[in-house]
């Protein structure tokens, strides 16, 4: 359970990361759509399609690592 918890931290913090990057200089992951480093335009384009959901997961996570651990 604790790998599984560490792990959606990693993956939230991906995520805003990347949209938080794509939005300061858009040309930086955009030139990289494919290959391994695509998966972090995917992560921006995560982050800025489904920014509510990620905000509240990003609310969520951070109740959790705060009270509940």
């Amino acid at each position: 359970m604790q790998f599984f918890h560490f792990l959606l931290t990693v993956i939230l913090l991906l995520i805003c990361t990347c949209a938080y990057i794509r939005a300061l200089a858009p040309s930086l992951l955009d030139k990289n759509k494919s290959g391994i480093l695509g998966i972090f335009w995917k992560c921006a384009r995560i982050g800025e399609r489904k920014s509510p959901w990620v905000a509240f997961c990003c609310v969520l996570m951070a109740f959790s690592i705060l009270f509940v651990q």
